[in-house]
């Protein structure tokens, strides 16, 4: 098969669709960029972590549509020689995702097809569901459970091992509600840490910089908020958050200030170096994220687009 022919049904496009879209996923770790992650991924693309997966599984046909291709194509900087040949494969499998089904279409239930010589014999051996007056309707009941059970247990599965997190009382910052500050605490383990870390560097603590809030960073932040007439309790949420940022841009002589914005940038689902310097790549990815939360796109990392980007983030991680 060429780059820009679908040769013949052996081939199964939707299948080569999801081996190319899943090494374009694999080899987007270059050039020292990190890999995104694929909840930050769907995010990007408006579509769900489930729905993502499936594209990108060689196991399964993928039936990514040509719109979902182009974003990933563009997203995962993949080579450009391959999108033409990812936009052929997908629309081959659109195309036969309809013939495919055909076959498997039944008869109307109390409709038997005529016998037409040996082939007719198909239509005397019915589906078992056919011949059952109410087996069709029980079917659809016990999906429509399963379906409705297994959205509880996804609601449920984030959940689990948080609970010493809900004992909180009077938390109203939450990530989930995407517009307050998110409480940042001891305990607190990945992009919470890391980035209390880098700001507490960026504002002249010398902190190690290994996402885990523990006693050493806790102590930090209590110094931080002592010094700027806060409660010290080692907590950072709405009152020390606006004072712990520091506005990005071409002018910033912060590197861990940078450096912190250009790691939520890259687990916002927007690709970005981590160099520590704003770049014109920096501006550029920051308009990009601020465009798509209907920021004004400056460019600049402002306290609007600190939350923002907070926000953006994943779920909370707690040990």
């Amino acid at each position: 098969m060429t780059d820009n022919t679908v040769a013949s049904r052996d081939e199964q496009p939707g299948r080569a669709l999801a081996e190319l879209l899943r090494n374009w996923w694999e080899s987007s770790a270059r050039d020292g960029r990190e890999k995104p992650t694929q909840q930050s991924l769907a995010k990007r693309l408006g579509v769900d972590q489930t729905t993502l997966s499936r594209y990108l599984n060689p196991a399964h046909a993928s039936n990514a549509p040509r719109r979902i291709v182009e974003q990933l194509h563009a997203a995962l900087r993949a080579p450009a020689d391959d999108l033409v040949r990812a936009c052929a494969l997908a629309d081959a499998a659109a195309g036969a995702a309809p013939s495919r089904k055909r076959p498997a279409a039944a008869a109307a239930p109390g409709t038997a097809s005529a016998p037409a010589g040996p082939a007719g014999r198909r239509g005397v051996t019915a589906r078992w569901w056919d011949r059952s007056p109410v087996a069709y309707p029980t079917l659809a009941i016990a999906s429509l459970l399963l379906l409705v059970l297994g959205g509880f247990v996804w609601w449920l599965a984030p959940t689990a091992g948080q609970s010493d997190a809900k004992t909180t009382a009077n938390v109203s910052d939450r990530p989930s509600q995407g517009t307050d500050w998110p409480l940042a605490r001891k305990g607190d383990v990945l992009w919470k840490a890391r980035t209390v870390q880098l700001l507490l560097r960026a504002n002249g603590f010398d902190v190690k910089v290994d996402a885990d809030y523990g006693p050493a960073t806790a102590e930090a932040v209590k110094q931080f908020q002592s010094a700027h007439g806060l409660t010290p309790d080692g907590k950072v949420g709405k009152d020390t958050w606006p004072l712990l940022i520091i506005a990005v841009d071409s002018r910033t002589t912060k590197p861990d200030a940078i450096t912190a914005v250009q790691y939520l940038l890259h687990h916002a689902g927007v690709p970005t170096d981590s160099t520590g310097t704003y770049t014109l790549s920096t501006m550029r990815s920051l308009k990009e994220f601020q465009e798509s939360r209907n920021l004004p796109a400056t460019g600049i990392g402002d306290e609007g687009t600190w939350r923002a980007l907070l926000n953006a983030q994943g779920p909370d991680q707690h040990t």
